[in-house]
């Protein structure tokens, strides 16, 4: 199954990774602001980084001219990212006019995104607060002063849920509220938490935990500990087969394929099928796993660091460190 994405953000794609003159791919030599959100490791992750043009004697006049992105994802995390500077540049907006700029109004720059990539317009935006931010520091801006609370403290004070995408509570707590999230599935497709090992979904004080907590003052709310469309309970890490057990010597070729073949039906499969993907094996050799990715991944960017971080990951915490998987 492929995405269906509206005219306008495949658009944007194209333009963007043809570096078609007017698009904002790249990033600014010494900027005025520069923020990161997401994991390079376990999927999507942007730099943006912007330029304004001073004002003599008052910096929260400064005015955005110019801004850049780097990302790592796919076809919608590019043309969020894309919105995102075209829409900041054309508003003419001094960097705290930007903070007004939510992920709802890229989506609708977009002119709409599948609702499991919703999680990129969402990127988009807390990497702008983490460059004003930036900004602010640099230009000497209170930002407190100002009644500007972009939440800098939430990675720094608040406890780390998901690990994967190194998520606090504070944060998650807030994208609960403020994006209407419901379940477990609601979390991970807005802001990717859980998206990877998925060990933080029903571990006590994980996302199940803070979405009871979350909405427990409202009415039918007394089993909230299975939500509709939740992703079902996975083992917790200390559960998994150790992996220098998994690959003993007493295990045999055919014991060692089953298992491999077991972590694909039971994981990895189903991950990437939530993507519109899917992945097959083509062979199995000694410690090599050989893979062909399909649907939405097989023509992906991505599709190298797919197998590598979820994949081969996957594979050597569960089956045998020593595994390697081959992209054919």
């Amino acid at each position: 199954m492929a995405w269906q994405y509206s005219e306008k953000t495949k658009q944007l794609f194209m333009d963007a990774v043809h570096g078609k003159p007017g698009t904002h791919l790249g990033e600014i030599e010494n900027p005025d602001g520069i923020g990161e959100h997401g994991s390079l490791a376990c999927g999507d992750a942007l730099r943006f980084t912007f330029r304004v043009k001073r004002h003599e004697t008052d910096p929260t006049r400064d005015v955005i001219t110019d801004a850049r992105y780097l990302t790592f994802g796919c076809t919608s995390a590019i043309a969020a990212s894309e919105a995102l500077c075209m829409i900041i540049e054309q508003g003419r907006y001094t960097p705290i006019q930007a903070l007004s700029v939510r992920n709802d109004d890229i989506v609708e720059f977009l002119e709409g995104l599948p609702e499991q990539k919703i999680h990129c317009s969402v990127m988009g935006a807390e990497a702008l607060e983490a460059a004003v931010f930036n900004w602010a520091q640099r230009r000497g801006v209170d930002l407190a002063r100002l009644g500007v609370d972009i939440h800098a403290a939430e990675q720094e004070e608040g406890r780390i849920v998901c690990k994967c995408f190194s998520l606090s509570e504070p944060y998650i707590r807030r994208k609960i509220k403020e994006l209407n999230l419901r379940t477990i599935a609601d979390i991970t497709g807005a802001i990717k938490a859980g998206g990877a090992c998925m060990s933080c979904h029903h571990t006590p004080g994980g996302l199940q935990d803070l979405l009871n907590e979350t909405w427990s003052n409202e009415k039918k709310t007394s089993d909230l500990r299975i939500l509709p469309n939740a992703i079902p309970p996975v083992a917790p890490l200390a559960e998994r087969p150790d992996p220098a057990a998994a690959g003993g010597s007493g295990l045999s070729p055919y014991q060692f394929a089953k298992r491999v073949e077991k972590a694909f039906d039971e994981y990895i499969r189903p991950m990437i099928q939530r993507d519109g993907g899917d992945v097959e094996i083509i062979d199995i050799k000694d410690r090599l796993v050989y893979c062909r990715l399909a649907g939405a991944c097989a023509d992906c960017a991505g599709a190298g660091k797919t197998l590598k971080f979820l994949v081969e990951r996957h594979l050597k915490d569960s089956v045998d460190e020593q595994i390697r998987v081959i992209q054919v």
